[in-house]
This record gives structure tokens, C-alpha cells and sequence, in this order.
């Protein structure tokens, strides 16, 4: 019985979206809508953007962007789900996800890339 209250806990809220982590170590930054950084940003682990980063942003890991999420210069990460905008560049050395409302106006780089339907992206694109 102990186990089972932490077990229902992590089954929650991986129902709820709230776990934006694929690997092991269970750690994002989490960017809540609303918030607005200027400068550069640097993750070593995964984050989800909802918010708005004006600058560069280097993510060592994961990096989500959530529908109302938006970077004004340059993105480097491993991996990328996109479905905010980007202006400015996304450099990613595995694989790029741009989910239906992704909206990018820039360089596209990376070693693999999913485009949805409706995704929209203005710019070179370099995959492989």
C-alpha cells in the first residue's frame, strides 16, 4: 500500500500532460505563458516554453514549444517539438518535430524532421 499513492501521483500526471520529459533524469524547466526572458538562456536538461525568450537559447536536451511559445534568435538543442514560432534559427542535432501550428521563419537544421500538416516554415532547411 505505501508504493501505491506515489504510483497514482506519477500516473496522474503523465495523464495530464505534466510530465514533458522523455528521459530519464525527470527534470524540465518549465516556461509558463506570460513569461518573457531577454537575453540568453541555457537549459543542461529538458524544457517546455510556453512563454517567450528574446535572445539565444541553448537546451542540452529536450526542448517543447508549446502553442504560445516564441524564440526571437536562435534555437541549439538534441531533440525539438515545435508548435510555437520561431524567428531566427533552429539548429537541433537529432530529430525536429514541427507539430500543425509551428510557424518558423529561419534556418531549419537538423539530423531528422517530422513536419505536420499546417506546420509553416520560411527559410533554408538542412536535413540529414
Amino acid at each position: 500500500m505505501l508504493g501505491t499513492k506515489a504510483r497514482n501521483k506519477k500516473t496522474a500526471a503523465a495523464q495530464n500532460g505534466a510530465n514533458y520529459n522523455a528521459g530519464t533524469s525527470g527534470v524540465t524547466c518549465v516556461i509558463a505563458n506570460g513569461t518573457v526572458i531577454t537575453g540568453q538562456f541555457a537549459a543542461t536538461e529538458d524544457v517546455r516554453l510556453d512563454g517567450v525568450i528574446e535572445g539565444d537559447v541553448k537546451c542540452d536536451k529536450r526542448i517543447v514549444m508549446g502553442e504560445t511559445g516564441r524564440v526571437k534568435g536562435t534555437i541549439h538543442a538534441a531533440d525539438a517539438v515545435i508548435m510555437g514560432t520561431i524567428d531566427g534559427e533552429l539548429i537541433v542535432t537529432n530529430t525536429i518535430h514541427l507539430k500543425s501550428s509551428a510557424k518558423i521563419d529561419g534556418k531549419i537544421q537538423g539530423k531528422s524532421m517530422t513536419v505536420d500538416e499546417g506546420a509553416v516554415y520560411n527559410g533554408e532547411c538542412k536535413v540529414g
